[in-house]
């Protein structure tokens, strides 16, 4: 179930399955306030910082299956935030659609491109080794498969790049973090634009 306001930027879906129960909702135009709780801390704390550096108001609530593991309930929460994020976008009428940012985080660095083109693809490269888990539920191979989730659902184009970092914790939050600041400025009004920013009529 979905539905979004055209007087407002905003986007509200729930999810259910057998393994969870997710409700996302987010206002573009909002101002960082979070509100998150999905059972998994680290994740949790991640989509903190995309609220907060994006200046999106957002709302998550997930109840999944955590006895057997964290990967569904991590799954889920990144469709539904995707298809979220695409409803509140609506037709794109008068965004800057691409944007980039660059986010260092200690000895770490990562490096964001977004268009919000309406076509979903995923570039994703991060350091070799990285631990495997941060805390006691986080499987640091779940990044790679959040922003696929995401990218999938919202369909835009993502590129993320981290050429270097050594504390799994740093390299996966300054991704969250340059995310969080790419789509606030992809997101952005342009006051020279006019209608769809696409030579296509359509995004």
């Amino acid at each position: 179930m979905s539905e979004r306001s055209e007087a407002k930027r905003t986007g509200r879906v729930e999810r259910g399955t057998k393994e969870t129960r997710v409700s996302v909702e987010v206002d573009l135009d909002g101002t960082g306030q979070v509100d998150v709780a999905t059972g998994v801390g680290f994740f949790d704390h991640m989509l903190a910082q995309l609220g907060k550096h994006g200046s999106f108001d957002l709302t998550v609530k997930t109840a999944g299956d955590l006895h057997i593991d964290s990967h569904h309930t991590i799954e889920d929460t990144a469709i539904a935030l995707g298809q979220a994020f695409r409803e509140a976008l609506g037709d794109k009428s008068g965004i800057q659609r691409f944007a980039n940012a660059s986010v260092p985080l200690d000895e770490t660095l990562a490096q964001v491109t977004v268009d919000l083109s309406g076509r979903p693809y995923l570039v994703h490269t991060e350091p070799e080794g990285i631990a495997p888990m941060i805390g006691p539920d986080y499987d640091t191979t779940m990044t790679r498969h959040i922003f696929e989730a995401f990218v999938f659902n919202a369909a835009i184009c993502l590129h993320i790049h981290v050429p270097y970092g050594r504390n799994a914790h740093h390299i996966v939050e300054a991704q969250f973090k340059a995310l969080a600041r790419a789509l606030r400025d992809a997101c952005a009004h342009d006051p020279r634009a006019h209608g769809i920013p696409s030579t296509k009529g359509a995004l």
